[in-house]
């Protein structure tokens, strides 16, 4: 039997400490190859889907600037579209999407408006016109008799004269759930129960009763006689509220649009990216919440 010298016997065994270190050395480059490949994978979609987003932001930019739909348009290496509706329009509840604080105040309308915002009623623009509408407020579960339970103040706006700004007057109702400080502040009470509105449920309610307020049938029984009910939140310093409001009563029409609702899509490569807003339609200076409005005559 021959036997192996010392360095045959060395030599196999350097080979295989050779295809050892070239296995390593190949997992090690493959490894590193794979992970390149996948940085700039991710990097690609992580660019992508920033202008798909930038895309989607400019998109919206542009709807609000022309008030209408747009189709897919080229901006660089991405597109967007943007699809503007009328939120609520012809509906007879809607909730505002942002809460707001205490001193802070929305406008719910009941006139229509055109596409440039101005006021409009006619057969293609409907107004509203109803005795009663109820207002919904407070997030579910918020306890009534808080130090910070919110209350509320609804200034209704309306023309005695249809159509006739310059006969414009107000009437306001309010309501506090919280009973040990109605006592001081003079706020009514909410209603019993809890109420749900554009899909929101809220922990408190109000019907405002308008022909028990005062105002004249002439007023919310002919369109454009009423034109909006504005209104403010009190006591919450820390935590904003959304409102509520629901035309759910007999005899009453539907409400018109209560702003605009934008959904802008953009696209990049395989990202896309969607970007949802809500622009209500422009408020009354804060000016006029110091102003005199009279339900009659004033005497000088």
């Amino acid at each position: 039997m021959k036997k192996l010298s010392l360095w045959e016997n060395s030599s196999g065994q350097a080979l295989l400490l050779v295809l050892l270190s070239m296995a390593v050395v190949l997992t090690i480059v493959l490894s590193i190859l794979s992970r390149s490949v996948t940085d700039v994978a991710v990097t690609t979609r992580e660019e992508e889907a920033l202008r798909a987003f930038s895309a989607a932001e400019a998109g919206v930019e542009r709807a609000l600037i022309v008030g209408s739909s747009i189709g897919s348009t080229e901006i660089g290496d991405a597109s967007f579209t943007a699809d503007v509706s009328g939120t609520a329009q012809a509906g007879i509840e809607f909730a505002n999407p942002v809460g707001i604080l205490s001193g802070e105040s929305l406008i719910f309308w009941f006139v229509a408006h055109d596409d440039t915002g101005n006021l409009i009623c006619n057969a293609g623009n409907p107004c509203f016109t109803g005795s009663k509408f109820k207002i919904c407020w407070g997030k579910e579960g918020t306890a009534s008799g808080d130090a910070t339970t919110p209350a509320i103040e609804v200034s209704t706006y309306y023309a005695t004269t249809p159509g006739d700004y310059a006969t414009v007057q107000i009437v306001r109702d309010t309501a506090d759930p919280n009973s040990s400080r109605r006592g001081t502040n003079n706020f009514s009470a909410n209603d019993a129960g809890t109420c749900t509105a554009g899909g929101e449920n809220f922990q408190f309610q109000k019907t405002v009763d308008l022909a028990l307020l005062g105002v004249p049938v002439g007023a919310y029984g002919v369109q454009n006689g009423l034109q909006f009910a504005k209104v403010r939140m009190f006591y919450n310093t820390g935590v904003g509220h959304q409102i509520g409001i629901t035309t759910s009563f007999p005899g009453n029409t539907l409400l018109p649009s209560q702003g605009l609702r934008i959904v802008s899509t953009g696209v990049s490569g395989d990202s896309n990216r969607k970007i949802e807003v809500f622009q209500g339609f422009g408020e009354l200076p804060p000016i006029f919440d110091s102003a005199v409005f009279s339900s009659g005559g004033i005497s000088k």
